[in-house]
């Protein structure tokens, strides 16, 4: 089976780029990053694995898809660093890939959101201390 390179040409974002994340509403941010590298034809990236190329491989057509993915990963994890703060910048800039990159943000707000969510939702009661309703805030599943 031959495999054929993925190269196509970004369409022209037409809407706003997305604001600098900065560890505030990342369901908002996360949605319009995800639609503005859809626009650039690299949001595939966040979720496809990396081609396997062997050592010995000399099959030019395996190096091209194999350079054409680089290069789109590459792009793609610059895009997510670049909307996001200089302090996530400097912590997530280690990532390997676009998709250990953006897989990371998720496991890390997604769960932060929710606890805060969980947190707004939660009504507190007078008949019990602040403290106990606050350990209870924090058992409660996710």
């Amino acid at each position: 089976m031959v495999v054929q390179p993925r190269v196509s040409q970004p369409i022209v974002a037409q809407g706003k780029r997305p604001e600098n994340f900065s560890s505030n509403d990342f369901k908002r941010w996360h949605k319009k990053m995800l639609f503005y590298l859809a626009t650039l034809n690299l949001a595939r990236l966040l979720s496809e694995e990396a081609p396997v190329v062997s050592e010995g491989e000399t099959d030019t057509q395996n190096r091209v898809v194999m350079n054409s993915w680089e290069h789109g990963d590459f792009l793609c994890k610059n895009y997510i660093l670049n909307y996001l703060s200089d302090t996530l910048y400097n912590v997530y800039s280690l990532a390997k890939t676009a998709r250990a990159l953006w897989e990371s943000l998720k496991k890390k707000y997604k769960t932060e959101d929710a606890d805060l969510k969980k947190f707004i939702v939660r009504k507190l009661v007078d008949s019990k201390t602040v403290m106990n309703q606050v350990e209870e805030f924090q058992i409660i599943p996710a």
